[in-house]
């Protein structure tokens, strides 16, 4: 379980680097996810809000997400998650991500900031107390501004099903390639804020190692609205051993009206 709030930001988005003239988000937009383990075994839950603040003289947003098991799980495993990031409200680029962990007793504490003109990450691991300066790939991003950064980007008319997205992230002490592919439109039930209701999605295919964790490259499948919201849904993973699944359940703040399908 020490995977699920990290299973759960590295999930969606494609883009091009660029200067976003729109956003698909705002200060105040807050989810609530609810975790299960094999299908019935409630397993914790998760949140993400956005605000606005000045960091260093900028302009940015900050987004605050919290992972924590709960239930019977959080008495044989506790997790208590915590992940910041400061991203340009203009284009994106991240300028200080916060990674604030304990996994059942497994800690880190570390805090990257970022040079995008000399294509520097410097890692503060503070557990540690040792300070790494490390290259950076160009418009590279932390894992959370990769999420709000992409999903301003996804051009719904533009995406063709078998089509693979590349993108480049930042983490802990590494740059990673991460790969996704389009598998199409699909509509779901699901329950958020407290109604059963019926929405178009984008289904894709994260590729991800498969290994002690994942069964298998293909082991994650997630679905995002297809509106101008683009906001996460539904995830599921196919693990080494069981399964895991994320569900929106609640939100409030979006920026843009929420789009049901109306049964036949």
């Amino acid at each position: 379980m020490k995977y699920i709030f990290v299973i759960l930001l590295f999930f969606a988005g494609l883009g091009t680097p660029g200067v976003q003239k729109d956003t698909a988000f705002q200060k105040g937009e807050w989810f609530k996810f609810k975790m299960s383990y094999s299908g019935w075994l409630k397993a914790g839950e998760a949140t993400l809000k956005i605000d606005e603040k000045v960091l260093d003289g900028k302009p940015v947003f900050h987004v605050v997400g919290k992972g924590k098991t709960t239930g019977l799980i959080n008495a044989f495993f506790k997790v208590r998650d915590r992940y910041e990031s400061y991203f340009d409200k203009n284009t994106g680029a991240p300028y200080k991500f916060i990674r604030k962990i304990d996994e059942g007793g497994h800690t880190k504490d570390i805090e990257i900031n970022f040079n995008h003109q000399e294509q520097k990450a410097i890692v503060n691991n503070k557990k540690r107390k040792k300070v790494t300066t490390i290259t950076t790939e160009r418009d590279v991003q932390d894992m959370v501004s990769m999420y709000y950064y992409l999903r301003n980007n996804i051009d719904i008319d533009a995406l063709k099903e078998g089509d693979e997205i590349k993108t480049t992230m930042f983490f802990d002490e590494e740059n990673y390639g991460f790969k996704l592919k389009y598998l199409g439109r699909e509509s779901i039930k699901t329950e958020i804020n407290g109604s059963r209701v019926k929405v178009k999605t984008l289904k894709f295919r994260p590729y991800v190692m498969a290994g002690r964790v994942f069964k298998e490259e293909e082991s994650l499948t997630l679905w995002v609205s297809a509106d101008k919201n683009k906001i996460p849904l539904k995830i599921k993973a196919d693990l080494a051993i069981g399964s895991l699944r994320a569900d929106l359940e609640a939100f409030k703040g979006l920026k843009h009206s929420f789009q049901l399908e109306i049964d036949d």
